[in-house]
């Protein structure tokens, strides 16, 4: 099994951790990634753009003058798609932009994902990470302390000082075991997970 150095929040060794090889150290699928990324931002569409055809335009009931003898092309509506004023053709109409995936396919995109941050050594595991207040500075100075900027931080439970000490803080995400996601796991460069969410994910994945 894969291992990986435990520290606490002043960045001292404290134990070393297995890790399951399925989830955090399996073969990298960057196809399965892809889709899983696709997925969830075609989810968040809202699929709400609409535009009006010549049926839905107010006006235009009448015919605009008569068919033969005044030189112009026969016209039979001013609401048609040519005329200003007149309906779209083909626009966009409410829709779901939402499409499936099979449950196995976002588990393994998941542990692809994971996998990509131990490989890259860009995955930190805390005995745990409990403040005393919450503080946004002193949330920062932790991160400074692992020399890290851009990372998504996955707590084992609710943790009211952690998320509120870091909800402020730019390019920096605080997210409970049980929403982690794909997406997420690799919008940012590093990931850090207490060792209680660890256990949630090999328990949730296994």
């Amino acid at each position: 099994m894969a291992k990986v150095a435990v520290f606490d929040i002043n960045r001292k060794q404290v134990s070393e951790r297995e890790l399951a090889d399925a989830i955090f150290n399996a073969d990298v699928k960057g196809y399965l990634i892809h889709d899983m990324v696709r997925y969830q931002l075609a989810a968040r569409r809202q699929g709400t753009a609409d535009t009006k055809g010549r049926s839905e335009v107010s006006g235009g009931g009448r015919k605009p003058y008569k068919q033969k003898g005044t030189g112009n092309a026969r016209q039979g509506c001013i609401r048609a798609p040519h005329f200003v004023g007149g309906g779209t053709v083909f626009g966009p109409t409410p829709r779901d932009y939402a499409f499936k995936l099979n449950r196995k396919v976002k588990r393994a995109a998941l542990c692809s994902a994971l996998s990509v941050r131990f490989k890259g050594e860009k995955l930190t595991v805390l005995a745990a990470l409990d403040l005393e207040k919450i503080s946004t500075k002193g949330f920062a100075a932790l991160l400074e302390r692992f020399d890290m900027k851009n990372v998504l931080v996955v707590i084992d439970g609710n943790n009211p000082h952690v998320e509120l000490s870091a909800r402020n803080l730019p390019h920096v995400k605080v997210l409970r075991a049980e929403g982690v996601n794909v997406y997420d796991v690799m919008k940012y460069r590093n990931l850090v997970l207490t060792e209680g969410a660890v256990s949630q994910l090999e328990g949730a994945l296994a």
